[in-house]
C-alpha cells in the first residue's frame, strides 16, 4: 500500500511539473554593439501610432519591422541589437508619426505623417513617392512567392494609399503599379456614396479584383470592381471599433479584420466575412472575442495559423483551415507587456518579441519567447483531439503554373490518415469566377509501402470551357486573371499544425513558352531558286519605287528601295508560286513540342511595304456584318503604332460591332478563322518578309507574332508597252500588210512600175556578169 501511495504522490508530482512547463523558452538578444557609434544621430527617430505590432516579409522569412514607440527593421530576424530606425531629416518629414508600413518587394513603404516614404534596404536610401496631393493615412498591397515568373513579381507592383475613414464623396485615392514610386488618381464609381466612409481599398489577386471596404452605420461590405462581382456588394458585416485588415499570405483570399474588441475572418476575399469564436477550456466556448470578454493586444498570422496575444495576459492559437474559425487558449504564462509583438518564425513555431533598452548603448537587445504551437496543443488539460492525418502532400504546393486558354492543368495530392480514422481530402479554388475545378479519386484507399493512402486527382479548366457555368457567373475571359488553388482537410483538427494545406498559385493567362512557327516544308533554297551561300553573304535585293510604300499606306515610293536580308534571323524563304492562291500554314508549339496548327484569325503585314499582292475575299465575300478593320483604319486609329492584335481586333462577325458596312468591296485582310481567305500576289518575282500577328481575343492570353520570309516565283517579265498600245501596232501593221499586198502588184503594171522593175532587171545583169568575171579568175 505504501509503495502505492508513493507511486501515486510521484505521478501528481510529475504532473503537476509538465503542467508547470513554461509556454515558450525566453532569450534575450544582445549582439554587435561593440561597433555601434553612441553619438550616431541618422535622422529622425519613426515611431508608431497604434498598439504595437510587427510585420515580417511574405517572401524573405528573416525580414521584419517591429512598429511600437520605435521601429525596429532587421534582415536577419532579429537576431542582433539594433537601433531605432530612423528617416533622414532631409526628407523633411516633420512629426516622424507612422500610421502604417508595407512590405513592396525588395522596399519598405511607410506612411509617415500623412505621406508616403519608401525605404530600399538594399541601397540603404530613401525616396518620396510622387502624385499624391492629399493626406493619406495607410498603404496596401501585397507580395507573391511562389516563383520568378513576370506576372507573380507584379504582384508587389501594385500599390494603394489612402486616408482611412475619409467620406467616400470627398475622399482621394491614390494608385501605384510601380512600387509606390508614382501614384495616380484611382477612380472608383462606388465613391459617389454620400453617407458612406472608407474602411480601406485592396486588390485582392486571388480574384484579380480591386475592392473597396465601405462603412455605414456600424456595417461594413466590400464593393468589387469588376465582373461579376461588381454587379453587388459583398454581404454586410459588423464594424466594432477601427478594424485592421491583414492578407494572410499565399494569395489564398484570406483576410484577417481586428480590433481590440474584434476578431473576424474571410475565406474569400470579404465575400463572406465571420466572426472567430473564442474557446477557453473544453468546455467554453464564445461566439466572438467580444462575448468572451478579452481585449486583443495584437495578432500574428501566416499560411496556416492565426495567434493573439491579449492584454489579460494571455496567448490564443487558431488553425486557418478552410472550414474552422476557432482560437484555444493556450496555458497560462506571464509574456505581456505593452511593447510585446507576435510573428511566426517557421510552420508551428512563434514569437514573442519584446524590445529591450541599454542604458550604456542606443541600440536595443530583443526579448524573445519561442512558442512551440505543436507541442503546446499536446497538453492534457487542452483536450486537443489528434490530427488524423499523417502526410498531405502534393508536387504542386508553392509553385506556380500557367493555364492558358483552351488548355487545362492536371495535378494529384496524395493523402495518409492515421490509422484508424477517415479524413476527409477536398480542394478548392480562390478565384471560382475564372478558373473551373474537378476532384476524383484515383484508387482510393490503396496501400503502399504499408501505408494506406488516398490520392486526390485534380482537373482545372477556365471557368469558360467548362461548359457548365452561367455566363453572369464567370468574368471576363479576355482579361487575365489570378486564382489559387489549396488542398486542404475537411474539418482538420487544431491540432495539425505542421499539416499545412497545400497551396499553388496558377495564373490564367500567357503561357510564355508558347510561339507561332510558319511552315517551311518547300524553300526556295531547296529547290535550287536561291543560294544559302548567296543569302548569307550580306546579300541585299532591290525593290522597285512602283511596287512598295515606306508608309505602308499602299502608295508608290519615289525611289527603289535596297533591302539587306538578314539570313540569321529569317533562314531560307519559304518558296511561293505567284499564280497560286496562298496563306501561310501557322504552328502553336510550346517549347520545344509542336502543338496544333493555328486555326484562328491572323493578319500578315509586309515589312518593307510591299503592296504588290492582294485578298481573295473582300467584305462582302466574307459575309461580314459589319465594316472589317485593315492595316488603314488601325494606323489612323491608333496613330501609326503598327500592332494589330487580340488587344484591338474587332470581328466584322461579331453581332455587337455596330459599325456599318459602308464599303463591302474593300479587301478583307484577316487570315484564318471561319473565312477561306487567300492571299494573290501580283505578276512579280521577288522576296516578301511578313510579320504575322494572331488577333483571335478567344484564342490565346498571349501576343503571339513571328516573322518570316517567302519567296515568289514563276511569274513572267511584264511586257514594256501596254496592251492596249501593242493590240493597236499589231491591227496597223496587219491593214498596211494587206494594203501593200493590194497595191504593189497594180503599181508594177503602171508606167512607174516597168521602170523600176527595168532598173532592178538591168542591175541583176551587171552583178551576174561580175560574178561570172570573179568566177573564171
Amino acid at each position: 500500500m505504501l509503495v502505492l501511495m508513493l507511486v501515486a504522490v510521484a505521478s501528481l508530482r510529475l504532473c503537476s511539473l509538465a503542467r508547470a512547463q513554461p509556454l515558450c523558452r525566453v532569450h534575450t538578444v544582445r549582439t554587435g554593439k561593440i561597433t555601434q557609434d553612441v553619438h550616431e544621430t541618422p535622422g529622425d527617430v519613426l515611431y508608431f501610432s497604434s498598439t504595437t505590432r510587427l510585420i515580417r516579409h511574405p517572401c524573405k522569412k528573416n525580414t521584419a519591422l517591429y512598429l511600437g514607440q520605435q521601429l525596429f527593421f532587421t534582415r536577419n530576424n532579429f537576431e542582433s541589437s539594433l537601433p531605432p530606425l530612423s528617416i533622414p531629416t532631409s526628407m523633411q518629414v516633420g512629426i516622424p508619426e507612422v500610421t502604417s508600413a508595407h512590405f513592396a518587394g525588395p522596399l519598405l513603404l511607410l506612411v509617415v505623417n500623412k505621406k508616403v516614404y519608401i525605404y530600399n534596404y538594399r541601397a540603404n536610401s530613401w525616396t518620396a513617392s510622387r502624385g499624391i496631393y492629399h493626406p493619406v493615412s495607410h498603404i496596401s498591397g501585397d507580395n507573391c512567392c511562389y516563383s520568378r515568373h513576370p506576372f507573380c513579381l507584379d504582384v508587389s507592383n501594385l500599390i494603394f494609399a489612402y486616408l482611412r475613414g475619409d467620406e467616400l464623396s470627398k475622399t482621394n485615392i491614390y494608385f501605384s503599379d510601380r512600387w509606390a514610386y508614382k501614384f495616380m488618381e484611382y477612380a472608383s464609381v462606388t465613391q459617389s456614396e454620400i453617407l458612406r466612409s472608407l474602411g480601406g481599398i485592396f486588390y485582392f489577386h486571388s480574384l484579380s479584383q480591386a475592392a473597396l471596404l465601405v462603412i455605414e452605420q456600424g456595417q461594413a461590405k466590400f464593393g468589387y470592381s469588376d465582373h461579376p462581382l461588381d454587379r453587388s456588394f459583398g454581404l454586410p458585416f459588423d464594424y466594432n471599433g477601427t478594424l485592421d485588415v491583414l492578407i494572410v499570405p499565399g494569395q489564398k483570399g484570406i483576410l484577417i479584420f481586428w480590433f481590440e474588441k474584434s476578431l473576424l475572418v474571410s475565406r474569400n476575399s470579404g465575400q463572406l466575412v465571420f466572426p472567430v469564436q473564442v474557446q477557453e477550456g473544453p468546455a467554453t466556448l464564445y461566439s466572438s472575442v467580444l462575448d468572451a470578454g478579452i481585449t486583443i493586444h495584437c495578432v500574428a498570422a501566416n499560411e496556416n495559423g492565426l495567434a493573439v496575444l491579449t492584454r489579460e495576459d494571455s496567448l490564443y492559437y487558431g488553425s486557418l483551415g478552410i472550414l474552422t474559425s476557432v482560437i484555444v487558449k493556450l496555458p497560462h504564462q506571464n509574456i505581456w507587456s505593452p511593447q510585446a509583438a507576435l510573428m511566426f518564425s517557421d510552420l508551428g513555431i512563434l514569437e514573442i518579441l519584446t524590445p529591450l533598452p541599454d542604458s550604456e548603448f542606443p541600440a536595443f537587445d530583443f526579448q524573445k519567447c519561442s512558442v512551440n504551437i505543436q507541442a503546446v496543443l499536446m497538453d492534457p488539460q487542452l483536450h486537443i483531439d489528434l490530427c488524423k492525418v499523417e502526410v498531405l502532400q502534393g508536387s504542386f504546393d508553392n509553385k506556380m503554373y500557367t493555364i492558358d486558354m483552351n488548355s487545362k492543368l492536371e495535378l494529384a495530392a496524395e493523402m495518409i490518415p492515421r490509422p484508424g480514422t477517415t479524413p476527409v481530402p477536398f480542394a478548392m479554388v480562390s478565384n471560382p469566377h475564372s478558373l473551373g475545378l474537378h476532384v476524383y479519386n484515383y484508387e482510393d484507399g490503396y496501400t503502399y509501402d504499408g501505408n494506406t493512402r488516398h490520392r486526390l486527382n485534380i482537373s482545372l479548366k477556365q471557368q469558360h470551357h467548362w461548359g457548365r457555368a452561367d455566363t453572369n457567373f464567370t468574368s471576363s475571359i479576355e482579361r487575365a486573371t489570378f486564382s489559387t488553388i489549396t488542398v486542404d482537410i475537411a474539418n482538420k483538427e487544431i491540432s495539425c499544425v505542421d499539416l499545412k494545406p497545400l497551396t499553388a498559385l496558377i495564373s490564367i493567362g500567357c503561357d510564355l513558352k508558347k510561339k507561332i512557327v510558319v511552315q517551311n516544308e518547300i524553300s526556295a533554297c531547296s529547290e535550287g531558286n536561291l543560294d544559302p551561300v548567296v543569302l548569307q553573304d550580306n546579300y541585299s535585293y532591290v525593290i522597285e519605287k512602283e511596287a512598295y510604300d515606306p508608309n505602308l499606306q499602299g502608295q508608290k515610293a519615289d525611289q527603289d528601295l535596297v533591302v539587306h536580308y538578314p539570313y540569321e534571323k529569317l533562314g531560307c524563304p519559304l518558296l511561293v508560286p505567284y499564280d497560286t492562291p496562298w496563306k501561310p500554314v501557322v504552328e502553336l508549339w510550346q517549347g520545344e513540342k509542336f502543338q496544333e496548327v493555328v486555326k484562328a484569325e491572323y493578319v500578315l503585314l509586309e515589312v518593307n511595304g510591299l503592296f504588290t499582292y492582294t485578298y481573295s475575299l473582300t467584305a462582302r465575300t466574307a459575309r461580314c456584318n459589319s465594316q472589317p478593320q485593315n492595316w488603314s483604319t488601325i494606323m489612323k486609329d491608333f496613330q501609326g503604332f503598327f500592332t494589330w492584335d487580340r488587344e484591338n481586333y474587332v470581328s466584322c462577325h461579331d453581332p455587337n460591332n455596330n459599325n456599318p458596312l459602308q464599303w463591302p468591296n474593300v479587301p478583307y485582310q484577316i487570315l484564318g478563322g471561319p473565312t477561306e481567305n487567300k492571299i494573290i500576289f501580283d505578276q512579280r518575282n521577288g522576296i516578301y518578309v511578313f510579320i504575322i500577328y494572331i488577333v483571335d481575343p478567344y484564342y490565346s492570353y498571349c501576343h503571339l507574332t513571328t516573322t518570316f520570309s517567302i519567296y515568289v516565283y514563276g511569274a513572267f517579265p511584264l511586257p514594256i508597252l501596254h496592251p492596249e498600245i501593242t493590240i493597236t501596232l499589231i491591227m496597223i501593221t496587219i491593214l498596211l500588210s494587206v494594203w501593200l499586198a493590194y497595191m504593189i502588184p497594180k503599181w508594177l503594171n503602171m508606167e512607174q512600175g516597168h521602170s523600176f522593175k527595168g532598173y532592178w532587171v538591168s542591175l541583176c545583169n551587171r552583178c551576174r556578169k561580175s560574178c561570172a568575171c570573179f568566177q573564171f579568175r
